[in-house]
């Protein structure tokens, strides 16, 4: 039996025959779509077929083991299934099949290409496609040449069949559902089979409305005696011949609605059980975190990120996501550890910054930084996405920022290239996250190290506050200013910190006042080269504001056009005055915001001159 073909596809499909020479109906490695896009980008093509034939191999080295894998290479992504129900042979047969499919029909000139057929699917491209799960239009394989000899009744069991596993599957771990009905009529036994499958990088609801939109399509085939239907997020078949072996067959029924009444008993004790265990938990996570704080704040690490619903992340999984912290996904470093991109197995893009445990001093660094920062959310502060910790390795995982630190945009290899306006905005959105971190947070956090380098800017170049490796709290019961050990950046640091320890949310502003300079001239703190001042930006800014020059400070790479030259030297001297001595004359964050913010003009004013350290 050779099935003949209903294909539904947009113009950039590129479909050749769904039957491949020399394969029977039946075979898992019978095509359903293949599709070769056309390179639009410009990639280094050496660099981009090396990581093509890597990801290859990463995936066939997953499939060996799974029926799922994704990889990701330079510039490439990967991803690749197999139906649950084939054997680890037959998958990578078909798997096999599909690269060399690829590698004869899809040229180097393209940047991407997608293979699928009925026991597995391959793809790779240049952009994140794991979240997808729809193609312009559905794929669709019919068997027009094959009738059932009770048309009648075989079509009301089928779409019972594919309602009932299209509504299981996306409940089921790891989306995937196989299962088999009979009815006899007339005096024959028809049997119908029926398989569904989603991508595991989706979502729960996705998989359910994938499944949804194929079940529609596949309707079209009935009352024939089979027909697949493909979406880019899910695959659901029906055949009255078995495509799978009986030790396959899931059994879906708790997973669809209106089960037995006993079975809705069993569950609703069970739901009752779960609600008193719940309230019973919730009633000591309370109590450990409202009447025994000091508890949760000198417990285990790990035990404070999931109180504060942080995902502790297997050592494993991160260091296949970094692809075992390659220099080649080295984005940062720093003093308290070297961050790395990771590309997580659902597709997700993560920073991981890896703490290297060679003294307690390190995993006291750690452990502040996730209870500092596990509870914290705002626009303008790095969001701690969670942790793992694997003997001398601690890892923490935040968002990734594709646009990097503010220090690259000002004076590193994208110096230029920042607008006015998305200056003001940076300058405007770091006072924003440090007036939440000093007065609106539930403890006065002190960053300590605020510098253009710890300023990550997202896609929207709105900036967010990094590396809480030296932040220090306090209390409402704790004196307003501490004695600390000096710990920061030379040119960032405010005196009175620096000499004599002395340690207020005052020493954040002033380090806030030479980050703004940063800004505003394009110049590095401790790198300025012009006469007569030969080291200190902020002597240079100063000596200017006393020559009633201020706008002589402004980065010639910017466009004049586009700057009000009236809140320019606002800016400039809101600058400085966070930058004044003693700290008491310094305005607190959330003043910086509203006089950012406001029309209000504020007089020109003496501001003391600070010494650098």
């Amino acid at each position: 039996m050779r099935m003949k073909s209903i294909i539904m596809v947009g113009h950039t499909f590129l479909i050749v025959s769904m039957i491949m020479k020399g394969i029977t109906s039946d075979s898992q490695e019978e095509e359903l779509l293949e599709r070769c896009t056309s390179l639009k980008v410009s990639v280094d093509l050496s660099t981009f077929l090396s990581s093509v034939s890597k990801t290859f191999v990463e995936m066939r080295k997953q499939l060996s083991n799974l029926h799922f894998a994704t990889s990701y290479e330079t510039d490439v992504f990967g991803m690749a299934q197999c139906r649950n129900y084939l054997s680890t042979v037959d998958c990578l047969a078909c798997y096999d099949a599909g690269v060399t499919q690829i590698r004869r029909k899809c040229d180097a000139t393209v940047d991407g290409a997608h293979f699928i057929y009925q026991g597995c699917f391959l793809r790779y491209g240049i952009h994140n496609f794991y979240k997808e799960i729809k193609f312009e239009s559905t794929v669709l394989v019919c068997s027009y040449n094959q009738s059932v000899s009770e048309p009648t009744a075989f079509k009301p069991i089928v779409q019972k069949l594919l309602t009932d596993i299209a509504a299981a599957t996306p409940k089921i771990k790891n989306y995937f559902a196989a299962a088999k009905r009979q009815v006899f009529s007339s005096g024959i036994t028809l049997t119908v089979y029926a398989a569904a499958q989603c991508v595991e990088t989706i979502s729960l609801s996705d998989c359910g409305n994938c499944l949804t939109r194929v079940y529609t399509n596949l309707q079209t085939c009935l009352p024939q005696s089979g027909g697949s239907s493909v979406e880019a997020g899910c695959f659901l078949r029906y055949s009255d011949s078995s495509f799978f072996a009986d030790s396959n067959i899931t059994n879906i029924t708790p997973y669809i609605r209106g089960g037995s009444s006993s079975r809705k008993k069993s569950i609703i004790g069970i739901v009752g059980g779960l609600c008193l265990l719940f309230l019973i938990t919730a009633s000591l996570l309370w109590y450990q975190l409202v009447r025994k704080p000091k508890v949760a704040e000198n417990g285990d690490v790990l035990q404070v990120t999931e109180l504060q619903g942080t995902i502790v992340y297997s050592f494993k999984d991160l260091k296949s996501a970094t692809k075992s912290f390659s220099q080649d996904y080295k984005i940062g470093e720093g003093g308290f550890g070297d961050v790395y991109k990771g590309i997580m197995r659902n597709g997700d893009v993560v920073a991981v910054k890896k703490h290297a445990l060679t003294s307690n001093k390190a995993k006291a660094d750690f452990e502040s930084e996730v209870r500092l920062i596990s509870s914290i959310n705002h626009r303008n502060v790095i969001r701690l996405l969670g942790c793992s910790d694997k003997g001398s390795e601690l890892l923490l995982v935040f968002q990734y920022m594709e646009n990097g630190s503010l220090d690259k945009f000002l004076y590193g290899e994208k110096q230029g290239t920042l607008t006015w306006k998305q200056r003001v905005d940076i300058i405007l959105g770091i006072a924003r996250g440090l007036a939440y971190l000093h007065e609106e947070f539930h403890l006065c956090i002190i960053h300590r190290d605020i510098k253009s380098s710890n300023i990550l800017l997202d896609n929207g170049f709105q900036p967010k506050i990094a590396d809480f490796g030296l932040a220090r709290l306090t209390r409402e019961n704790q004196s307003h200013q501490i004695s600390s050990r000096y710990a920061g950046t030379r040119g960032y640091t405010a005196p009175e910190y620096a000499i004599h320890g002395h340690l207020t949310e005052k020493v954040d502003t002033f380090s806030y006042g030479i980050v703004v300079l940063e800004i505003i001239s394009g110049l590095h703190c401790t790198d300025v080269k012009i006469e007569p001042v030969n080291g200190s930006l902020l002597e240079h800014a100063w000596q200017l504001h006393e020559d009633d020059k201020d706008l002589d400070l402004v980065d010639e790479k910017l466009d004049p056009n586009e700057c009000d030259r009236e809140y320019v030297k606002k800016i400039i001297q809101l600058a400085l005055m966070c930058t004044q001595l003693p700290a008491s004359l310094r305005p607190a964050m959330s003043e910086v915001v509203v006089l950012l913010t406001s029309e209000f003009i504020f007089e020109k004013r003496p501001l003391s001159m600070t010494t650098m350290v």
